[in-house]
């Protein structure tokens, strides 16, 4: 992790950094801080690999994936988001039109506009279907409008076949109460645990996320190795805090709230496949820290495309903000920039450049001169977008999130 102004730090504001980030370390390790009963998702990547849910996540995955041309996935929030940000982070905001014998994946029930309904009631008009509902309670709101509209279609579309039904819906629900939970098992459904222990903002690396993520064809083995490498990596402070990139990072965002009364963090990538990770960061850092009117106000954006609609407010605007920025070193595949007879464009001067090293460039021209007009900014960079990295970068922001909380005092 690279940052504007860490190395610059008072002497003193770096020793109290350093005493209330070990602090909520601590706390956060020993379990007697608030919240503490819902600490299941720091070991769960390594475990849940050799767990008997995984084997059958992945077996209906592949029931899926060879029965159906799309798959509904009905939740909202934490029920959604994740997966939803891991398949566009891996398989491109475009992953519907260019899918290889995987299904199409929709996402229902995160609204309760009627104008939604009817679209996907339109796209999967004569399609073999399935559904994964993911609810805790069962009676959320828009989820439950979205099953019960959507699971008519189905029985209609199985012709009233209980056991066809059977094969095409899967509920993720808990493990032994509420309404879903109740309806599953009466009827015989196949169903899936969400855990007690976790909210659902950090239940992506369960079988909330993973089902979606593997009906995709994205490796869940590896997201999950990634995960737990990182929980491996970041299971003890260091003997400073740039020993550990992930309480560094819980550090100097609260070095720029507490101390540079920054108001807003702002995430960024310049891959656009990286939007939906940015959606799920909002809810992730947004639902934990945002309490006992305290937190920072988690905001995201995607570079360069925003830089054409806000980059005149970040450049010149209040001076509220610090940018969190997301970067990869290396990318798969190579598109260069061809040169032209005519030059009608005056571009070739980058003809035979690598697309990705042009934009790499534009990270860093952008961040410097935000940092020189009074932006700070952080770098998070990965060597590659790959599903080990991803899961790798989950962990990452789960647990400084959690380490972000205790720092502000907040459940």
């Amino acid at each position: 992790m690279q940052h504007e102004e860490g190395a610059f730090l008072d002497g003193a504001v770096r020793a109290q950094l350093r005493e209330i980030t070990l602090e909520a370390q601590r706390s956060l390790t020993e379990g007697d801080g608030l919240g503490a009963g819902m600490r299941g998702w720091m070991g769960f990547p390594a475990h849940y690999l050799a767990s008997a849910e995984y084997k059958a996540v992945q077996a209906a995955a592949h029931q899926i994936r060879a029965q159906s041309e799309a798959l509904l996935v009905i939740g909202i929030g934490g029920s959604y988001l994740g997966a939803r940000a891991v398949i566009e982070a891996l398989q491109s905001q475009y992953y519907n039109d260019i899918r290889r014998g995987a299904p199409a994946i929709y996402f229902a029930g995160n609204s309760l506009s009627e104008a939604d309904i009817r679209a996907l009631d339109a796209i999967l008009e004569g399609k073999d279907f399935s559904i994964n509902v993911i609810s805790k309670s069962g009676v959320t709101l828009e989820p439950a409008v979205a099953f019960r509209h959507f699971l008519a279609k189905l029985k209609a579309f199985c012709g009233g076949d209980p056991e066809q039904l059977k094969r095409r819906l899967f509920v993720t629900t808990d493990a032994a109460h509420g309404a879903l939970h109740t309806q599953a098992k009466a009827q015989g459904w196949t169903t899936f645990v969400i855990p007690d222990d976790m909210g659902g903002r950090f239940s992506v690396l369960s079988a909330v996320g993973l089902l979606p993520v593997a009906c995709a064809g994205i490796d869940v083995g590896q997201l999950l190795s990634g995960a737990a490498a990182a929980a491996e990596a970041y299971a003890a402070p260091g003997d400073a805090l740039e020993d550990n990139p992930c309480y560094h990072y819980a550090a100097l965002r609260y070095h720029f709230y507490r101390h540079r009364k920054k108001a807003v963090e702002l995430f960024v990538s310049y891959e656009p496949c990286m939007a939906m990770f940015g959606e799920w960061l909002k809810q992730l850092f947004g639902e934990s820290e945002g309490k006992q009117w305290q937190g920072l106000f988690p905001a995201s954006a995607t570079f360069t495309t925003d830089l054409h609609s806000l980059g005149q407010y970040i450049q010149q605007g209040e001076r509220i903000l610090f940018e969190t920025n997301l970067v990869f070193a290396e990318e798969e595949g190579r598109v260069l920039v061809e040169a032209q007879a005519e030059d009608g464009d005056e571009l070739n001067y980058l003809a035979g450049e690598r697309l990705h090293e042009i934009n790499r460039t534009a990270f860093r021209a952008t961040a410097l001169a935000h940092a020189e007009g009074g932006v700070p900014g952080l770098v998070l960079e990965l060597p590659r977008r790959d599903a080990f990295s991803i899961g790798w970068l989950i962990y990452f922001f789960e647990k400084a999130c959690a380490v972000s909380g205790y720092m502000l005092g907040v459940n």
